[in-house]
């Protein structure tokens, strides 16, 4: 059996972005987020001569960044924390509204080394993230139904016309 090295493996320099980033969590379980250079550095590492520092370093600056503008790439695979750091994208992060792209890398256009960390994501990252939007725990949905029976028994009608009372 031959073993692939980083310069022999096929991989979209987005995955390798998002592949980079999710080694470096399961690495770092204790941070939150790695810098851009921290990324681009285990892409490198892992990747080796198959992609190019500036190609990585775009994507994980900009092109893979849920929460920016869209540029030439609308991935959402990163979520950007500070001016220089980045994490792993989690639903109920916001996005910027021209960004429509995938969040994580398709299974077949990975190798299959790397497979299991569709499924470490799917486990630690995305059901950490859907407990932490509950209602007991997040502000604005707590709010939900707070003042429901506020206008049982006056019409909007009414409420508006009391409420302009004395304008004139």
């Amino acid at each position: 059996m031959v073993t692939k090295t980083g310069a022999d493996l096929k991989i979209k320099v987005a995955d390798a972005v998002w592949v980079a980033t999710a080694l470096l969590h399961q690495a770092n379980p204790r941070r939150d987020d790695f810098t851009v250079s921290e990324i681009v550095d285990r892409a490198m590492e892992e990747f080796g001569g198959a992609l190019r520092r500036q190609s990585l370093y775009q994507h994980a600056y900009q092109h893979c960044v849920a929460n920016q503008p869209r540029n030439s790439g609308g991935y959402r695979m990163l979520f950007q924390t500070g001016e220089n750091t980045r994490r792993l994208f989690q639903q109920g992060d916001p996005v910027h509204p021209s960004r429509r792209g995938k969040t994580l890398p398709d299974p077949h256009d990975l190798p299959e080394k790397y497979l299991p960390l569709l499924k470490w994501y799917t486990k630690k990252i995305v059901k950490t993230a859907g407990r932490s939007m509950t209602e007991s725990n997040d502000p604005i949905l707590g709010l939900r139904g707070r003042w429901k029976g506020l206008w049982k028994d006056e019409g909007p009608d009414e409420y508006v016309k009391r409420l302009r009372e004395g304008w004139e």
